[in-house]
């Protein structure tokens, strides 16, 4: 009786180990940049940002890991997404109710370029013997919008996006990362969709 009792101990204690083992090889570490995303209602129109959210790491990001002058694809992993439930308006252009591509060209002085891509592309499609094809980039934009970026004296460890209601009627859509923010502006268009409400009644 003790021996089948000793080599039923010795069994489950060799199961237990077992599963243990098979639960520890199934453990993934952890993304070293994860999925993130951000959404807010302005107006009559919910604006929706998926990305994947990199680490500063003690590097300098733009100028050297990101380069100047070269469209980074805002993000990593995934392209970074935008999506409107209505149409919009960002900078002079009418923007429909979709989802987009958004990509960001850096520069070491002056503007950067905030392009939103009409083809759901991702980056890496226009990328050929290793350098970004920008015409054919700026063939596919929907729109593409000059924004002065901010320096700011303390570092954003992990790549965000914040979008602000501001008076519920026009968006501000921010890039915050290392030291820099980047802003653009997403009229939504309220009045003339309450123009357009009136009409019909």
């Amino acid at each position: 009786m003790k021996k089948v009792t000793i080599r039923l101990v010795s069994l489950t204690a060799i199961v237990l180990f077992l599963v243990a083992v098979q639960s520890h090889a199934q453990l993934i570490a952890p993304s070293a940049s994860p999925a993130a995303h951000v959404s807010q209602v302005v107006g009559f129109t919910k604006i929706s940002m998926d990305y994947s959210s990199p680490a500063v790491k003690g590097r300098k990001v733009f100028g050297e890991l990101e380069k100047y002058g070269v469209t980074w694809r805002a993000g990593a992993n995934a392209p970074t997404t935008i999506e409107f439930s209505t149409p919009v308006r960002i900078g002079d252009k009418n923007v429909g109710a979709g989802k987009y591509t958004l990509f960001i060209t850096p520069q070491a002085s002056g503007d950067w370029t905030i392009h939103l891509n009409s083809k759901g592309n991702a980056v890496y499609a226009y990328t050929k013997d290793g350098k970004v094809d920008e015409a054919a980039l700026a063939n596919d934009d929907i729109v593409a919008v000059k924004a002065s970026p901010v320096m700011d004296n303390e570092v954003q460890e992990r790549l965000s996006y914040t979008i602000s209601a501001g008076n519920n009627k026009v968006a501000k859509v921010t890039m915050a990362w290392d030291k820099v923010r980047l802003s653009f502006m997403v009229d939504t268009q309220v009045d003339q969709k309450m123009e357009g409400f009136k009409s019909i009644f």
